[in-house]
């Protein structure tokens, strides 16, 4: 899958005639359904280019630890080594937009030339703006329907500063409309992580509520399950700020106002602990397995059967 994907990156892409050495991708869409069809989308990239590293790095690695599996592997896939070093190159090379003046990333090549949507002049019965707006419409302003820029900042934390973070989620926060029930949750993930508190509140309460409280004023038509999961991921990866990169799983916990308690269970590696959020203190508890490291913000905790758990303060930023 890892060899197909990046071939597909690396066909779909093309190194840019502008005099440098840039690898854009045009022509995408990426997860903004109110935006289409543009060059460059930052996520889109981050992401491509993040395909392609763990691409190189899997095969280089087991051309190291399983010569006969690699060869089997490239034969069966026909996969020849300048490709490998095709793919190097382009994740090096990967362009990803970025404002120096504006000092964020840009969602696209042509995001920040648009004009900003009249969120003021817009009247609460016209949303979702896809059931009153054409999309022609919609396409040319500043408005966003899914998290985008927000969601690579998520899944791909370690590629930015915490000051990058903050001003990323500053713009692009206020041009999402909410018309997604999928925006919430991931917003609400990064909002904890950047201590906007009041702000990630709100929007845990939106995700929970969505079929609960009937927010969209669909769930006749069936439950929203991808929402249900975001919620889920409001508590794992919002509350308990658990991130896994590069295989280091860790721990930055944050608490809220009138939430006593958070408490759930993980499987990691077939190691199953479980996770106790109170107001001042996280409580890390090893249930199945023999043993597993975590990490609660840069400290590192070994979990076993002989310490079964680490209390300790919350961490007040990620």
């Amino acid at each position: 899958m890892l060899i197909e994907t990046a071939r597909l990156w690396a066909d779909l892409g093309f190194y840019s005639l502008n005099g440098k050495e840039e690898f854009h991708i045009h022509g995408v869409t990426g997860p903004d359904e109110y935006t289409a069809i543009v060059n460059n989308n930052a996520f889109t990239n981050m992401m491509a280019r993040e395909n392609l590293r763990y691409a190189v790095e899997s095969l280089e690695l087991m051309q190291k630890k399983r010569p006969e599996g690699f060869k089997a592997l490239a034969h069966d896939t026909d996969l020849q080594p300048e490709e490998i070093d095709e793919w190097r190159k382009a994740a090096k090379h990967m362009y990803i937009p970025y404002d120096e003046e504006a000092g964020i990333h840009p969602q696209d090549d042509g995001f920040l030339k648009k004009e900003i949507w009249d969120f003021e002049n817009t009247p609460t019965d016209k949303y979702p703006l896809l059931l009153n707006y054409h999309p022609l419409v919609i396409y040319r302003f500043q408005v966003i329907k899914q998290a985008d820029v927000v969601m690579a900042m998520f899944l791909l934390g370690h590629e930015f500063s915490w000051e990058q973070k903050k001003r990323n989620y500053d713009y692009y926060d206020p041009l999402t409309t909410g018309d997604s029930s999928l925006s919430a949750s991931v917003y609400s993930i990064l909002a904890l992580e950047l201590d906007y508190l009041d702000r990630a509140l709100e929007l845990i309460r939106y995700a929970a509520w969505m079929d609960l409280a009937d927010v969209g004023g669909n769930v006749k038509d069936g439950a929203h399950i991808a929402s249900m999961g975001g919620t889920w991921m409001t508590v794992v990866y919002g509350l308990a700020g658990m991130r896994d990169f590069g295989g280091r799983i860790s721990f930055n916990p944050k608490s809220l106002p009138h939430v006593e308690e958070v408490r759930f269970p993980l499987t990691v590696r077939g190691q199953m602990f479980e996770v106790n959020i109170g107001k001042d203190s996280v409580k890390y508890s090893l249930k199945k397995g023999d043993g597993l490291t975590i990490y609660h913000g840069d400290r590192e905790i070994k979990l076993s059967k002989d310490k079964p758990h680490k209390v300790m303060k919350l961490v007040n930023k990620v």
